[in-house]
């Protein structure tokens, strides 16, 4: 049995191990056949011309796919990957329809794309909750003797039989829904951020990749609307190829509205402070120049472990000569947390009322 997320105090959901986070499986899926129409032949007292009476099959189950905000990961369809709607129903006399058979319907979380295996087109993009695509279709129930007659056929002993329901092989693909997403190199402190601006609690540690999943968290400045924060696995270079955690993660961003640049202080040096933010965006160009056009915050973090006050003036001078907005931080030491909190909101605020 699967353990359910975790929540937090406000509503934060995160996971307790990072084998429960899926976000990539292939499955089948079969509707159910139509069920076959009647041969039947009206036989009562009283009746002195009987006729054909076969009804129609019911109509096979469909494979239904439904988002659902109680879903969060892909973990249902880790170790099953066969899916299988109900056949419909046979006719019988007195042209009694079959009964239709039951769609089955498979809750995905919501950001959850349904893609062809063989040729990664895109079939459906369920990115709101409660929204339904038919991943297969049932097949027609057969028609009965009964629509076989005529005026010189009066008595048809044969009937249709029901047709057999789509089968396909689907890729589904979970992308993560946040408002801000964050980047940066390994270690950088986003998984510390997110902790401190929200109820989540990623695991920290001191090495690299101790982020193997991303984190969320909602995050609320005051009277405004809550925002999500996702906590991006940490990039190298090379990550759009599949270097480190590769792609898998990178995709999450896609659906981010806002991205934050997280820089480590203590990792740069004042003479090329700038390579830690060039080489994020490089990987972020390479995997979709899309992600570029996206607006971006820059966030120095650990200043707490800055020694050298003018250095850290100098370095974000540099930073600022970007044109971003620069906020020093420290996830450590809640230092600075409020003003980003509340430069993110104002930012998303800005950005819905342009929409």
């Amino acid at each position: 049995m699967c353990s359910p997320p975790l929540k937090g105090e406000r509503g934060v959901v995160f996971y307790k191990d990072k084998m429960k986070f899926i976000d990539e499986v292939t499955i089948t899926v079969v509707a159910g056949k139509g069920g076959n129409g009647c041969v039947g032949f009206r036989r009562e007292k009283y009746v002195p011309r009987g006729g054909p009476d076969g009804g129609d099959g019911g109509e096979g189950g469909s494979v239904v796919l439904e988002a659902s905000e109680r879903k969060h990961s892909l973990l249902d369809f880790r170790y099953r990957n066969l899916f299988k709607a109900k056949a419909g129903g046979n006719g019988s006399g007195q042209n009694k329809r079959g009964r239709g058979g039951e769609d089955l319907v498979l809750e995905v979380p919501v950001g959850t794309e349904a893609k062809d295996p063989r040729t990664g087109e895109t079939l459906a993009d369920l990115t709101e909750p409660s929204q339904r695509w038919i991943a297969a279709k049932g097949g027609r129930g057969g028609k009965g003797n009964a629509h076989f007659v005529s005026s010189t056929h009066r008595t048809p002993r044969f009937a249709q039989d029901g047709e057999p329901g789509e089968q396909h092989d689907l890729k589904l693909e979970l992308k993560l829904i946040a408002d801000v997403g964050l980047v940066g190199l390994p270690n950088a402190g986003k998984s510390t951020l997110v902790s401190a601006v929200s109820a989540a609690r990623p695991k920290i540690a001191e090495y690299p990749f101790t982020t193997l999943t991303p984190n969320l968290g909602v995050v609320q400045y005051g009277d405004m609307p809550p925002f999500v924060i996702a906590d991006v696995p940490g990039l190298i270079v090379g990550a759009h190829e599949g270097a480190g955690l590769g792609v898998r993660f990178l995709k999450h961003i896609e659906r981010t509205r806002l991205l934050v640049h997280v820089i480590d202080l203590s990792r740069i040096s004042s003479d090329n402070p700038l390579e830690p933010f060039r080489q994020i965006e490089l990987e972020l160009k390479s995997y979709s120049e899309e992600l570029l056009k996206k607006p971006r915050v820059i966030v120095l973090n650990k200043i707490d472990l800055a020694e050298d006050k003018q250095d850290l003036d100098k370095i974000e001078k540099r930073y600022l000569e970007l044109g971003l907005p620069v906020l020093l931080v420290s996830s450590l030491r809640r230092e600075g947390l409020r003003e980003l909190i509340r430069l993110l909101t104002k930012k998303l605020s800005e950005m819905n009322a342009k929409k």
